[in-house]
C-alpha cells in the first residue's frame, strides 16, 4: 500500500466484518464523496518536474501510474486486507492472475513446490504444468493425507499450495497442520480460500503465509466482473510481488474494482444467506434415491467433519452431489432444471449448476480426474440468493426425470 495518495484509506480494526464491509477502506476525495470514488485514470500528473522525479524515487507519496496502483484498488485493497486481517493486500486481473503472481512470487529455477492434487484445473496447470517449463519441479500430493505432505518436502521446497474446501469435491485441508509442515521445510503456505470465503475461514491464522481469492466469485458475487487478490504480510505484498506485479502487469481495473467495494457491502449478508440454504438443499438431496452421495462441510458425514469443526465457522455456499447413473444422469438433472442455471462460474447471487468432468476440470485424464476425487456423476453446485423453497421444488421436479 505505499503507492498511495495522502489521503489514505480508512482502516479501523476494531470494527466487525459487516461494518468493515461498508465503510473499510474508504478514502474520499475533496468532494466529500459518500460512494467510493471511481478514479478511471491511466496517469497522474506532478506539480513539477521536481515533484515527479521525488514520486518515481519514493520520497513523496503518491500515484504515478495505474498499472503500479490507482486509488480505487487501494480501497478495494485495504477494505479486503481488513477483511483478512491481512498486512497486505495486491489487487489482480482474476484469480487466476492471484494465483500465477503469488505462486511466481515464492520461486526461482531450482525450487520445489509441493501442491495437493485436487485443484481447480487451471491453478493445476500452474503448478504441474507451467512452473516446471521454467525449472521449478511440482510434487502434487493427496491434500488430506499429512504423511504425504511430509515426504513431498525436499531441502529446496519453497512453496506449498492447496484449495481447502477444494474445487469441486469439497474436501477440507488441515490448514495448521499443513502449515506447521511446510515451515518445518522453510516453505511458505499459499491458500486459495474462494470456497470457504473470509467469512468462514481465515488461513493466515491457521498458519497459511499467503491467501488468494478470485474476487470474480463471492466478492462481486453478481456475475458482472473479473478480479483476483493475494493477501499476506507487508514484506511479501512490497518485497517479494510489489516489482513482479509492477512489471509483468496483472493489474485490476480501477473500474472492476470499484464493482468489488459495492459487491464487498453486501458480501457478509449474502454468504450467510446462501450458506444456510446450501445447507437445507444438502440436508434434503442426500435422502433422495437419486444422489448416491452429497458432500457439504457442514455435514456430520463429511469425510473430514473433525477438520472443518475446528478450522471453518460456517459451511459453503457450494455443495458437490454425485448423480446415480454417471454421466448421463448427470447430463439430464442439469438439463432438467428450470431456475437452476449451467455455468462454470460460482458465488454469484443465482444457483448455478456445471459438470466438473466436462467443464471446469475437462483437461484432466481419467487417473487425474480419479486422484481429484470427480466422477462422470459429480456435479458441483453453487447456491444462489433464490428462496429456497424455489431450488428445492426446482430440483423435485428434475430429479424426478430421473
Amino acid at each position: 500500500m505505499s503507492e498511495q495518495n495522502k489521503n489514505k484509506p480508512s482502516a479501523n480494526t476494531s470494527l466487525r466484518p459487516a461494518t468493515q464491509m461498508v465503510h473499510g477502506g474508504v478514502m474520499r476525495s475533496q468532494w466529500g464523496e459518500t460512494s467510493e470514488a471511481l478514479f478511471m485514470t491511466q496517469g497522474y500528473v506532478y506539480d513539477s518536474a521536481e515533484a515527479a522525479e521525488a514520486r518515481f524515487k519514493g520520497d513523496e507519496p503518491g500515484y504515478v501510474y495505474s498499472r503500479y496502483a490507482n486509488p480505487t484498488v487501494s480501497m478495494f485493497e485495504e477494505r479486503m486486507a481488513l477483511l483478512e486481517g491481512a498486512e497486505a493486500a495486491r489487487g489482480t486481473a482474476s484469480g487466476m492472475a492471484a494465483v500465477t503472481a503469488a505462486m511466481l512470487a515464492c520461486v526461482k529455477a531450482g525450487d520445489h513446490v509441493v501442491a495437493a492434487s485436487a485443484l481447480f484445473g487451471s491453478c493445476l496447470y500452474i503448478v504441474s504444468e507451467l512452473l516446471p517449463r521454467f525449472g521449478v519441479e511440482c510434487t502434487l500430493v493427496d491434500g488430506t493425507n499429512l504423511e504425504q505432505w511430509k515426504a513431498a518436502m525436499r531441502l529446496n521446497t519453497r512453496a506449498c499450495f492447496l484449495e481447502s474446501p477444494t474445487n469441486p469435491t469439497l474436501s477440507v485441508i488441515d490448514i495448521a497442520a499443513v502449515a506447521d509442515i511446510a515451515h518445518e521445510a522453510g516453505a511458505k503456505l499459499v491458500v486459495d480460500n474462494v470456497f470457504a470465503t473470509a467469512l468462514w475461514q481465515s488461513p493466515l491464522t491457521l498458519g497459511a503465509d499467503v491467501v488468494i481469492y478470485s474476487a470474480t466469485k463471492h466478492i462481486d458475487g453478481q456475475g458482472r466482473c473479473l478480479g483476483g487478490v493475494v493477501l499476506s504480510s507487508e514484506e511479501f505484498i512490497e518485497e517479494e510481488m510489489k516489482d513482479l506485479h509492477r512489471h509483468t502487469g496483472p493489474s485490476l481495473s480501477p473500474f472492476n474494482a470499484w464493482i468489488m467495494l459495492k459487491g464487498l457491502e453486501t458480501f457478509t449478508l449474502r454468504v450467510r444467506q446462501q450458506t444456510q440454504t446450501a445447507s437445507i438443499l444438502a440436508d434434503r438431496l442426500a435422502e433422495h434415491k437419486a444422489i448416491d452421495r452429497v458432500l457439504y462441510p457442514g455435514h456430520a458425514d463429511h469425510p473430514q467433519a473433525e477438520v472443518v469443526a475446528r478450522q471453518m465457522r460456517g459451511g459453503s455456499t457450494m455443495l458437490a452431489l454425485e448423480v446415480a447413473g454417471g454421466k448421463q444422469a448427470a447430463f439430464r438433472l442439469e438439463n432438467a432444471l428450470q431456475v437452476v442455471r449451467i455455468s462454470n462460474n460460482l458465488g454469484d447471487a443465482k444457483s448455478l449448476i456445471t459438470h466438473p468432468a466436462t467443464t471446469t476440470h475437462q483437461r484432466l485424464d481419467d487417473d487425474q480426474l480419479a486422484a481429484a476425487g470427480i466422477k462422470q456423476g459429480s456435479l458441483r453446485l453453487s447456491v444462489g440468493l433464490e428462496d429456497v423453497e424455489d431450488l428445492w421444488e426446482d430440483f423435485e421436479q428434475a430429479l424426478a426425470s430421473l
